[in-house]
C-alpha cells in the first residue's frame, strides 16, 4: 500500500532537485533507449574515471570528491547509513553532487546508489521494510517481490538516487549460512529465488532505478563464516549443481533486463582455481558474458574487500578486475582517496598497455548508456 505521506514528502525533495515527478509504476518497461551520447575527447585519467564509484565519510561531500567530479574523473557515488541524515540534508547532498557533475565535460548524470535491499540491509528509512526471506516466505511471493521492488524503486527515486545495489540472488544452502543468517536471500529453492529476484528487478526499474544483481556467480554456499569482506573465501561447488542452482536466478534477471550484475570475490574452483569471480576473466567475460549471454555492467564488490588482501592495492585489484571484464570498480572504504588511487591506476595501465583500449572503451560505452538512461 502506498505510504502517502512518504511519497509527498519524496515528490517534494524531486521538486527540490529538480527532477520532475516520479515515474509512474506501471508503465511500460521497455521504454525507447536514448541514443548513446557520442564519448567526447577525454584524457587518460577522464576515461578511468568513467569506471569508478567513490564513497566518501559522514554527512557532507569533501572538496576533494567535488573536484573530481568536476574534473570528469567519477562515474558516480555510493551512499552509507552515515551519509544520511534526513530527507533535506540528502537533497542538498545530491544537489551538490549534481552541480559538480554538470561543471564537468562529462554530460551523463552521475550513478548515485546505494544498498537498499530490505530487512536488516537498508542504508535509507522506508521502502522495502521486509528482507528479502520475509518476502519469499509470502504467501504470494512473486506480488511481495514486487510490491519490496516497486517500495525500493519509488523510494531511491524520490531521493534523487538511480541505481539500487540490490536485489540479492544467492540461493542459500542451510539454515543460518551466511546469506541466510543476514535474511537476504528469498530461499534455498533456486526457482523461487528466480521469480521474487524477477518481479522485483522489474518492478524497480519501472520505478526508475537501476537494478542490481548479486553476488555472481552466488554466495549460497558459503557457511556462515565465510565473509568475503574479512578475508579469502573457497567455495568447492561442481560446476553443474553452480549452474542449475547458483546461476538460475541470473538467467532470470538477464530475461527481465537487469542493468547491472556484481561479481562474488569469493573463489570457485570449478570455474577458476586462483581467482576470485570478479578478477577472472573466466568467469566474467566466459561465464557470464559468454555462457549467459549479459551484456549490461558489471560492478565489483567493495574493492577493499579482506578477500582480495593477497591481490596488492587498492589500484592493482582494480586493474586485475578491469582486464577480468568489470565495467565499474566499487570503491566504498569511504575515503575519496580511494577512488583517486584506483582512477591513476586504471589511467597508467591504459596507457602502459596493461589493458586494452578497445575493451576499457567498451566499458566506458556500457556504463555510459546506463548513466544516459537514468536520471
Amino acid at each position: 500500500m502506498r505510504d502517502d505521506t512518504d511519497m509527498d514528502r519524496r515528490e517534494a525533495v524531486r521538486a527540490v532537485l529538480g527532477l520532475g515527478a516520479l515515474p509512474l509504476v506501471g508503465a511500460c518497461a521497455q521504454t525507447a533507449r536514448p541514443a548513446l551520447t557520442p564519448r567526447p575527447a577525454l584524457t587518460a585519467r577522464q576515461r578511468a574515471g568513467q569506471r569508478v564509484i567513490f564513497s566518501y565519510p559522514g554527512l557532507t561531500v569533501p572538496p576533494a570528491l567535488l573536484r573530481q567530479i568536476s574534473a570528469g574523473q567519477a562515474a558516480g557515488v555510493i551512499f552509507f547509513g552515515e551519509n544520511v541524515a534526513g530527507d533535506a540534508q540528502l537533497a542538498a547532498v545530491i544537489r551538490e553532487l549534481r552541480q559538480a557533475q554538470r561543471d564537468s565535460p562529462v554530460s551523463s548524470p552521475l550513478l548515485l546508489m546505494t544498498d537498499q535491499e530490505g530487512g536488516l540491509v537498508r542504508r535509507l528509512p522506508g521502502a522495502p521494510a521486509e528482507s528479502e526471506k520475509q518476502v519469499g516466505a509470502a504467501a504470494d511471493p512473486v506480488a511481495a517481490a514486487r510490491s519490496a521492488g516497486t517500495g525500493a524503486g519509488r523510494n531511491l527515486a524520490g531521493l534523487g538516487m538511480n541505481v539500487n545495489l540490490a536485489p540479492v540472488l544467492d540461493v542459500y544452502g542451510a539454515p543460518g549460512d551466511f546469506t541466510d543468517q543476514y535474511q537476504r536471500s528469498y530461499s534455498d529453492n533456486a526457482a523461487t529465488v528466480a521469480a521474487c529476484g524477477k518481479a522485483f528487478i522489474a518492478a524497480q526499474q519501472r520505478a526508475g532505478v537501476a537494478a542490481t544483481a548479486k553476488h555472481f556467480p552466488g554466495l549460497g554456499q558459503a557457511a556462515a563464516a565465510q565473509n568475503t569482506d574479512l578475508g579469502p573465501v573457497t567455495l568447492d561447488v561442481p560446476s553443474a549443481a553452480l549452474r542449475a542452482r547458483d546461476e538460475a536466478p541470473y538467467r532470470a534477471a538477464i530475461a527481465a533486463g537487469v542493468k547491472l550484475v556484481m561479481a562474488s570475490w569469493a573463489i570457485y574452483p570449478a570455474l577458476d582455481a586462483k581467482r576470485p569471480a570478479g578478477l577472472s576473466p573466466a568467469v566474467i567475460k566466459g561465464e557470464l558474458r559468454g555462457r549467459l549471454g549479459y551484456r549490461g555492467v558489471t560492478i565489483t564488490d567493495a574493492i577493499e574487500a579482506g578477500a582480495l588482501a593477497s591481490f596488492g592495492g587498492y589500484g592493482q585489484r582494480a586493474v586485475l578486475a578491469a582486464g577480468a571484464g568489470m565495467d565499474l570498480l566499487l570503491c566504498s572504504a569511504r575515503d575519496p582517496s580511494q577512488g583517486q588511487s584506483v582512477v591513476t591506476a586504471l589511467a597508467g595501465a591504459l596507457g602502459g598497455r596493461k589493458l586494452d583500449a578497445a575493451s576499457f572503451d567498451a566499458a566506458v560505452d556500457r556504463v555510459t548508456a546506463l548513466r544516459d538512461g537514468l536520471r
